[in-house]
This record gives C-alpha cells, sequence and structure tokens, in this order.
C-alpha cells in the first residue's frame, strides 16, 4: 500500500548519494564523512530519517564508527521490514547524511526533512496539524552539539527525533524539546556514578577536564555541582580546545598540564571527545606529568585514538564508565555478509547511477570513491563501538509506528499518520527489542545503566577489564584492578582527611576545599557533613566532645541518696542525738548545782535549739526550692541566736562578779533569775526583726547555674545581698564576741569550776568556723556550698556541745561527787575582792 508522507530517513551524511548497501565513503577533507543513501520506494513504502556524525578524524579510522552506527540503522529498518508482524504490508525507507560535525552541514538535511512531502518547500502555516513533512522521524545525530541545534527545530514540527549518543543534560527539558527521545542515559546519570566512584575510593581532591563543546562544558557543570554537595573538592577545572588546528590549542593544553601538575592531584576527571582526550593525554605524557589516575567516559574510554598512543602505559591508571549495552543478534554476520567483493561493486554501481537522479543544487551528493572500505577496516570497532542504541533507537520509531497505525498481525489500517502523532505512543508504552524492554522516561530517555572499565595491559595489549557496575548504586570489583602505583595499592588524592561525625572543617590556607578536621568542643554538636563550625547547644542541653547531637541536662543539687549526704545526715543525726542526750540529763538534773550554775532552764533552752539547729542541715538536702533557699539562712541565724542569747546573761553575770564588784549588787538581778529571759526573749526578737529585713533586702533565691558542669544544671542557693546576709549572721557575731571579751580573762579560785571558760571556748570556735565558712562560702557555686553550709553548721553545733555541754554531762554521769555547791559555786555568790 502506499501511505504519502510516511517518510521515516536515516541521515547520515552530507553530500555523497549512496544506496542502501553502500559500504564505502568519501573524503573530501579530513572530518567530512560522507555516508547518505538514496533508494527507489516500492509499492508500500514509509520513510525513516536517520542522523548520524563520526567522531574519528583521521582518514584510515574515519569512517569507522559512523559507518559501524549507519550498518545498524541499515540491519534493524531490514529486520523490520523483513518482520510479518512488527509492520506488516508496510517498508520503511531511509536517507543518509553526513553532518561532518558541522552545525550549518546539519541544517542542510534537516531542512530538507522539514519540506512538504513531495517539493522542495517548506510551507509557513499558523496550525501545522495537518501539515505532512518529507519525514515522518528522525534518527540522531550522535554528538550533543549537534543535537540541540536540531532538537528546536525538529521540535517546532513535533517531529520525533530519536539520538543514540546525545547525553547532555540540557536535552532533558521536555518543555523545550518536547520530541526529543535518546536510547542513552544523560550526563547526569554519568556523572552520579563518577562522584559515587570518588567517594569510595576517598579521593576528594581532584582535577576536572571538559573538552571546549558542549558535552565537556555540561558534564563538567554537572560533576562541579555534585561534587560540592558530596565533599569532593576541585583543585583544578579547565576545557581544554576540540579544534587542535587553533593555533592556540597546544599553548592552552600545556598550560592545562601545568596547572594540574601545580595541584598536586592524583585524580583527572576527564570529560572529552576521543580527539581532545588524545591530544592532552599524549602531551602529559610528553611534558612528564606523572602516573595519575585517569576518571573517563564513554566518548574517549573506547576510542582506538586515545589507546593507541605512544607510550599511553606510562599514563597511570585509567578507570571510565561506558553504557551498558547487550549485542545486537546476527550484526556482524550482517556486516561481513555486505563486504563481500559482490556486493559492494553492485552496490557502487548502483550509487553511481542513483547520484545522477539527485538533486545536485539541493545537496551535493556524489560519490566519487567507491569500493575503499573492507572489513578489516572496520573489523576491530564492532567489538567496541556500541550498535545496540541505534538498534533501540529505530525500533523505537516503528513502535510507535505500529501504534499509531493500529497494526495487526495480519496488517496495518491504510490510515494516514502524522509525526505528532507518534509522540503519544513513545512516551507511554514500552517496546521490546530483541528480549529486552525498553521504556522512555520523562526526560524521553533510556537508563540501562553503566559499566565500569579498566585498561588493563597484558603482554602489552590494552583490555577493556568490566570491574564494576552502575545502577542507581556503584559495585566495584576492587580486586581486579591494579594501580599504576609503586606499591600497586590505591592512590590518595586529598586535601583534606574526610571528617568524623563531631567533626568540623578548620579551613587552612587560600583554598576553602583544604581544612584540617577539629572536634567539637563540649556543649556543641557538629550539625552538617559541610559545617565549617560546631553549633552551641541550647542552655537547657549539653553535649560531650565530638558530639552529633545535644542531650538534655540533668539536675545537680545534694541528693538525699549520694554517699556524701548520707555521711552528712548520718552525722547529723549523731550530733542531734547528742544534743537531746545532753537536754535529757540537764532536764534530768535540772536542781543540780552544776546546772544551775550553767544557766539552769536557759541551759536546757539552749541545747532545744543545738537540736533544731542540727535538724536544719535537712533543708540543705535534696532539690532546693525559692522557699528552701529563704528558709535556709533564717533557721540557722534563729537557731544560733536561740544558743547565743542564754550565754549572754551568765556572761554579763560573770562580768559584773569578776570586773565590777562594786556595781554586781545593783546590777545582778537584771541578768539572773527570770529577768534574764528577758534578756534572751530581746536577743531573739531583734533576731527576728532582722530576719524580717534580710527577706525585705534580698533573700536567697533558687540559681539554675548551666555553667559550672558540663553536661547537668547545678541548682543552688544564690546570695542575692550579702549585706543582707552580713546584717543577718552580724548580730550573732555581735553576741558571740560580747560573750568572748566578757569571759575570756576571767579567772576562777582554785578548786572550783571555772564557767567562764566553756562560754570562751565555745565563741571562739564559732568564729574560727566562720571564718573558714564565709572564705570558702563566698567562692564556692557548686553542690559543695550546700555541703559547707551542712558543715558550717554541724561544726559549729559540735563545736559549742563540745566545749560548753559535754563537759558538764561528762560530769553529771561519770563524776557525780563534783556535783557540789562547793565546786559549783554560782558566780554571783562569790564575795567580791
Amino acid at each position: 500500500m502506499q501511505l504519502p508522507g510516511l517518510w521515516l530517513c536515516l541521515s547520515f551524511g552530507s553530500a555523497a548519494s549512496l544506496s542502501p548497501s553502500c559500504l564505502s565513503a568519501q573524503f573530501r577533507r579530513p572530518g567530512d564523512f560522507i555516508l547518505g543513501g538514496l533508494f527507489p520506494f516500492g509499492k508500500d513504502t514509509v520513510n525513516l530519517a536517520a542522523r548520524s556524525e563520526p567522531t574519528l578524524l583521521l582518514c584510515e579510522r574515519l569512517f569507522a564508527d559512523g559507518l559501524i552506527w549507519a550498518l545498524g540503522m541499515r540491519f534493524a529498518i531490514e529486520q523490520i521490514n523483513n518482520s510479518s508482524s512488527l509492520l506488516p504490508g508496510v517498508t520503511l525507507g531511509y536517507d543518509m547524511y553526513d553532518t561532518c560535525s558541522e552545525p550549518l552541514v546539519a541544517l542542510q538535511p534537516s531542512l530538507l526533512f522539514l519540506t512538504r512531502n513531495g517539493t522542495t518547500a517548506i510551507g509557513l502555516l499558523c496550525d501545522y496539524t495537518e501539515y505532512q513533512p518529507r519525514v515522518t522521524a528522525v534518527i540522531g545525530p550522535h554528538s550533543s552539539d549537534l543535537c540541540l541545534v536540531t532538537a528546536k527545530l525538529f521540535s517546532s514540527f513535533l517531529i520525533p527525533q530519536v539520538s543514540y549518543g546525545a547525553s547532555s543534560e540540557t536535552l532533558s527539558n521536555t518543555e523545550l524539546y518536547p520530541s526529543f527521545y535518546r536510547t542513552v542515559p544523560s550526563d547526569k546519570n554519568l556523572v552520579e556514578a563518577v562522584v559515587l566512584l570518588l567517594n569510595q575510593f576517598g579521593w576528594n581532591w581532584v582535577a576536572t577536564v571538559g573538552s571546549d563543546d558542549e558535552y565537556g562544558r555540561g558534564a563538567q557543570a554537572l560533576f562541579l555541582s555534585m561534587a560540592g554537595s558530596n565533599n569532593i573538592c576541585i583543585a583544578f577545572e579547565g576545557l581544554i580546545p576540540t579544534d587542535l588546528a587553533e593555533p592556540s590549542a597546544k599553548n592552552q593544553l600545556e598550560n592545562t598540564i601545568k596547572l594540574i601538575n601545580s595541584t598536586k592531584v592524583n585524580v583527572v576527571v576527564l570529560f572529552a571527545h576521543s580527539l581532545p582526550a588524545q591530544a592532552l593525554l599524549e602531551l602529559s605524557i610528553r611534558m612528564g606529568l606523572g602516573k595519575k589516575v585517569w576518571i573517563g567516559t564513554e566518548a574517549w574510554m573506547l576510542s582506538d585514538i586515545a589507546a593507541s598512543t605512544p607510550n599511553i602505559q606510562s599514563v597511570g591508571t585509567v578507570l571510565g564508565f561506558v553504557m551498558r549495552t547487550g549485542t545486537v543478534p546476527g550484526f556482524q554476520e550482517y556486516v561481513a555478509e555486505l563486504f563481500s567483493s559482490v556486493t559492494q561493486e553492485e552496490f557502487c554501481r548502483q550509487s553511481r547511477e542513483l547520484s545522477r537522479l539527485m538533486n545536485a543544487e539541493v545537496l551535493d551528493t556524489h560519490c566519487q570513491q567507491c569500493g575503499n572500505v573492507t572489513l578489516g577496516d572496520i573489523w576491530p570497532k564492532l567489538r567496541v563501538t556500541t550498535v545496540q542504541p541505534v538498534h533501540v533507537a529505530v525500533y523505537g520509531v516503528a513502535h510507535a509506528l505500529h501504534r499509531a497505525l493500529g497494526c495487526t498481525s495480519k496488517g496495518c489500517p491504510k490510515t494516514p499518520i502524522r509525526s505528532w502523532q507518534l509522540l503519544h505512543f513513545m512516551n507511554t508504552l514500552p517496546f521490546e527489542v530483541n528480549g529486552q524492554s525498553f521504556r522512555f522516561d520523562q526526560s524521553h530517555g533510556t537508563n540501562t545503566g553503566y559499566k565500569l572499565i579498566f585498561w588493563a595491559w597484558r603482554d602489552g595489549t590494552l583490555t577493556y577489564l568490566p570491574v564494576g557496575y552502575y545502577d542507581q548504586s556503584l559495585y566495584i570489583l576492587r580486586s581486579q584492578i591494579q594501580f599504576h602505583t609503586a606499591d600497586k595499592k590505591e592512590p590518595t588524592s586529598e586535601c583534606f582527611r574526610r571528617c568524623e561525625p563531631g567533626q568540623f572543617r578548620r579551613i587552612k590556607g587560600f583554598n576553602l576545599c583544604c581544612y584540617d578536621c577539629t572536634d567539637c568542643s563540649e556543649n556543641t554538636f557538629w550539625s552538617s557533613t559541610d559545617s565549617t563550625s560546631c553549633s552551641p547547644c541550647p542552655r537547657h542541653q549539653w553535649a560531650p566532645a565530638r558530639s552529633t547531637r545535644c542531650h538534655d541536662r540533668g539536675e545537680r543539687f545534694l541528693f538525699w541518696d549520694e554517699p556524701l549526704a548520707v555521711a552528712l545526715l548520718t552525722l547529723t543525726a549523731l550530733t542531734a542525738a547528742l544534743s537531746g542526750v545532753a537536754a535529757l540529763l540537764f532536764l534530768q538534773h535540772l536542781q543540780s548545782p552544776l546546772v544551775r550554775v550553767a544557766g539552769g532552764a536557759r541551759s536546757l533552752f539552749a541545747l532545744l535549739w543545738l537540736l533544731l539547729q542540727s535538724l536544719s542541715c535537712c533543708l540543705y538536702v535534696g532539690r532546693p526550692s525559692a522557699a528552701l533557699c529563704s528558709l535556709q539562712p533564717l533557721s540557722f541565724a534563729l537557731c544560733l541566736n536561740g544558743c547565743f542569747s542564754t550565754f549572754v546573761p551568765k556572761a554579763l553575770e560573770i562580768t559584773l562578779v569578776t570586773e565590777f564588784p562594786r556595781c554586781a549588787p545593783r546590777l545582778l538581778r537584771w541578768v539572773t533569775h527570770r529577768r534574764a529571759w528577758l534578756l534572751v526573749a530581746a536577743s531573739m526578737l531583734t533576731q527576728a526583726l532582722l530576719c524580717l529585713c534580710h527577706l525585705h533586702l534580698g533573700p536567697d533565691y533558687l540559681v539554675a547555674d548551666y555553667e559550672s558542669l558540663p553536661s547537668e544544671v547545678l541548682l543552688v542557693c544564690g546570695t542575692q545581698s550579702w549585706a543582707a546576709f552580713a546584717l543577718l549572721h552580724g548580730y550573732n557575731s555581735c553576741l558571740a564576741f560580747s560573750c568572748f571579751l566578757c569571759t575570756f580573762m576571767v579567772q576562777t579560785p582554785a578548786r572550783r569550776y571555772n564557767v567562764a571558760r566553756g562560754i570562751t571556748f565555745a565563741t571562739l570556735i564559732y568564729f574560727v568556723v566562720w571564718i573558714f565558712f564565709v572564705v570558702i562560702f563566698a567562692t564556692l557555686s557548686t553542690v559543695l556550698r550546700a555541703v559547707t553550709q551542712i558543715c558550717t553548721i554541724l561544726a559549729t553545733t559540735l563545736g559549742i556541745l563540745a566545749s560548753y555541754f559535754v563537759p558538764k554531762c561528762y560530769i553529771l554521769v561519770f563524776r557525780p561527787d563534783l556535783n557540789t555547791g562547793d565546786y559549783f559555786q554560782n558566780p554571783s555568790e562569790e564575795q567580791p575582792e
């Protein structure tokens, strides 16, 4: 059947008119690989336009890759045309044109493809829905540079264009290039694999070089953006020229190698095509760059141009990623059959006849050389040149045609088809080629993953050894890689060692990528991998050194169950028990001479206050509160005042008798018997008023100290006003000092008990304890502050008991024979001298 307007063109050339069997090329100048095709259409024909470009510029190698891709296209089309199930009743036709790697040359056949079917004119319409161009789909070109030029052109007409080599990430923008597809992964996937490779080997100080074209610039830009977020520092980034004939090309290459050498990196990532890569490698060997690790890509890794560089073995270790592609069954046999002499001679005759039919004004399509290509010229390239992407590209369009036409196993309906109608089926449906399923993803690409290739030299012969693969994650066979270093071990390429969790980067020198790893200090934490400092923890949290997070602080105070508190509480209980026992003894012998001389009931009153003072130590144990902080100093001051208040009448009595005997008879009644209680009451009332003043001026308050302890918040009672503190305890000090002055010089007759001596030592011990207490208390801000207060209370209480009450208790218990009126004569009853 005749389907007008369905022309699937394979364009692979710029100048030569060759029949589908043409196997030779005409070299008009280095770089012009001419391979085009035109053939008479059968009765039922669909024409496919495909575009390709060579990557080799040397004449003896120039045709290899391009010719293999062209043969791969032809092989796929013949398979489809011979199939009874894919497009039954429809024959695909094709034209091939070389692009010469030149955008302007590529535009010539591209514009021809856009002409209205059967004419050489492009219609200028507002609506191209019903427009029927000369072709239905385009295969190629191979390079990203040319695809960026042609993709916009074909996308304007929504003509499907499938490239088998363009990997630029820019082409993934389906809004700008809605009809562009490719059967290779994008450079983004390649760069992700390279970054993972560098991370697995710990190489974080690398140089990157790209060819000055769309492929090199785009891949390098992607690599730079991903490297920064993966802790990889770029010591040098540069571009090398693609046109090596330029006068400045050699100087540019030399400067690049000098700069790489100055960085002292051991790893170079090279995104370039084969010729720029070969020029850089060759010059690096001649300039003595040294053995590096070269991370390459398929653009030059599998090229025999780079591999045949003189003394290439000395360049170092070469690792790189190539697409994971399968083989095309029967393709090598197909190529061998086509290169039989009979077929080639027949082809050349047909080529010359068809060339005369072409309109030379449209495209120069003369093939003046034919039959120069032999099977031996391209057979080595069949092992490394990837044919599957070309095969899949043709089959992808054929499957879309099958669905768009509504074909069945019996045939395809006679339905006119437009190019834009293929896009829906290419976007949504998978297709199968040689038993393998393929599908265009959201960015119109196919990602089959990569193989990691190592250049292995065996008996001087280069072998492409697979040592790993990448498919979302990277797997490496490290044992298969033999690094070209002195010790055969993995080289290091670091400006910095990789910081461990809990360490931050301390920049050194002028390069932001060079830094030392410094541990985070206490109460700071490491927040991110690229942090140049540690973040401080909030006040309510803490962190140990080299921490990655903060922890909640615990509370620190004098706990009831900690050993120090238990010891102090035990001592408190013993002190309280001693006070209680002494009080019971005094109560039992209340009317004895000894107790009457000591003050009688007032001594019993003092012992009760000492008992309360001992028990007040419990206020300093446990979690403090604002109320407890206010109560602690008041209880100590009042209890101590209750004791000292009973000493005052006795001290005054002794002073009047010994120092003022003339006034004693008249004044003794105010300091003895019941009137002495008035002095005690007045003293305690004064102390109570001073306690109220202390509360008014500035009571002690609860302090949450976050600075003293690294991992806990210290809860202590702080002194708000030292003036209020001095006022509160100063009165007791005055009482003690008065008692001391009244008693320390008193002499007692022989064989008489010295009542004054007990008061003297009690007040003296009080002053000694308080001198140490004030010094220590003013400087402490830890949990020992409460311990100091407890020790001060206990020391004062025990000092008073030991110096004043315990000797009397000893006499009451062990020397009752001394408890007589002669030995314990009241000072007021003595005869003044």
